[in-house]
């Protein structure tokens, strides 16, 4: 039975393994104050009975839904991508409190009209050639942003596990952080109270305060939600 006390917090997952990217999520909200109910193109969660979404971190968005060339370096999933945008478009329809991690903050910007680097590597001279796990990449946040209060810091140390990112923006949102190279690392939307999309995953970074306020705010939305 699920705890009516607890807002309910659907997580994207594509249909092949997301096991450690669910088992992160879900730990994540449940320190924010929240339960996830996963969601996956095979079995999608009814995006009515949840008060808050994350878009989950993953494959990579195909690059026709932004007018791009395909690429052969990529790996599209074109049901989870019919998912996402299925979900995104009711929980923006319902105000629910949104958070894009990686591939989310990707699908977000996508959705609003924007378009993305295919290959970082190409673009980017300073760009990760690897995955990193570790926090280990410093992101700086743009003053008076909603992520800089969140975080509470101008700068934070992140992972790093992306190919592609964010290249034109969409409509009405904001860059709020880049890395050195600067790369755009999250976007937040300026007229929706919580609309938020990072470049990094902050669930594998389970112990940083900063990392789980993310979580923390969003379940806090999502209660005040299922509360009116």
């Amino acid at each position: 039975m699920t705890n009516p006390e607890k807002p309910l917090i659907g997580v994207t997952c594509s249909n092949r393994g997301s096991f450690i990217s669910w088992t992160f999520n879900r730990f994540a909200i449940w320190r924010g104050g929240g339960k996830a109910v996963k969601s996956q193109p095979r079995a999608p969660a009814d995006i009515d009975a949840l008060d808050g979404l994350v878009i989950g971190g993953g494959d990579d968005i195909g690059a026709e839904l932004y007018n791009g060339e395909m690429s052969l370096t990529i790996r599209p999933d074109p049901k989870r991508d019919a998912l996402e945008r299925e979900m995104l478009e009711k929980a923006l329809d319902r105000g629910l409190p949104v958070l894009g991690i990686c591939r989310g903050a990707q699908l977000i910007n996508v959705w609003f009209g924007g378009t993305l680097f295919q290959d970082i590597r190409t673009v980017f001279e300073g760009a990760p050639q690897r995955r990193i796990l570790l926090p280990l990449r410093t992101v700086k946040m743009k003053a008076g942003s909603r992520l800089e209060r969140i975080m509470g810091s101008a700068s934070v140390k992140v992972n790093s596990l992306h190919r592609q990112a964010v290249d034109s923006l969409g409509r009405g949102l904001d860059a709020v952080a880049y890395d050195r190279n600067g790369m755009i690392m999250g976007v937040e939307h300026a007229e929706r109270p919580f609309l938020l999309g990072v470049q990094w995953h902050p669930e594998l970074l389970p112990f940083s305060r900063r990392q789980v306020s993310l979580f923390r705010l969003l379940c806090e939305h999502a209660a005040r939600n299922r509360e009116a």
